[in-house]
């Protein structure tokens, strides 16, 4: 939903920059690598010690990388390579689930029972991916839903950011919002097969 409205937009904005990257010899593959370490990173190491705005900067501006990779393998002589498509799928899974758990870490060490609801929402966001991945190996055509990907990375990053400056219940509005908006994606991806397969 928010992805497809702001995606040409911003293609319009990184293609410079992205052929830029690939003139002076960096790869779409090395940037997706990279941006996924910073990510990595970030997350195991600032949330669960409560840094969540600081954290949440980097990874910010660390999840860039997840625009400019796709944009350079558009603009390479070689185009998106299988490699590349199935690499950068699997590291936006791995960072997706990265991100939840370090809140949860950190939630469990304070034995704040939020931590539950993150578990449902790193669950949820799992799923839905998932759901759609399985769907297409069947030959069904399962995009959209409530929540994609970008709708549920933007809610989380912005909660966590505005926990980090203390902004009371926002952490906990934010995940309850994010477990309820999966699993209703999930269950709308399912009744979508379902209707296709009749």
């Amino acid at each position: 939903m928010i992805g497809a409205k702001l995606k040409p937009a911003v293609t319009r904005v990184i293609t410079p920059v992205a052929g830029f990257a690939l003139r002076i010899g960096i790869t779409p593959n090395a940037v997706t690598w990279f941006g996924a370490t910073v990510v990595v990173f970030a997350s195991l190491y600032f949330y669960p010690r409560g840094d969540f705005f600081l954290g949440t900067i980097i990874i910010c501006i660390a999840a860039l990388s997840d625009l400019f990779d796709g944009t350079m393998a558009r603009l390479s002589a070689t185009g998106s390579s299988r490699w590349g498509s199935f690499l950068d799928s699997t590291i936006d899974r791995v960072t997706d689930s990265v991100i939840l758990i370090g809140v949860c870490i950190y939630l469990i060490n304070q034995s704040d029972p939020l931590g539950y609801v993150v578990i449902a929402t790193l669950i949820s966001g799992m799923l839905v991916p998932y759901v759609r991945a399985k769907a297409e190996s069947m030959g069904i055509a399962c995009s959209g839903g409530i929540a994609e990907r970008t709708e549920r990375l933007i809610v989380a990053l912005t909660v966590i950011g505005f926990h980090g400056l203390d902004v009371p219940y926002i952490l906990a509005i934010g995940m309850w919002l994010l477990a309820i908006l999966g699993i209703f994606t999930v269950f709308q991806r399912m009744f979508l097969i379902k209707a296709s397969i009749r």
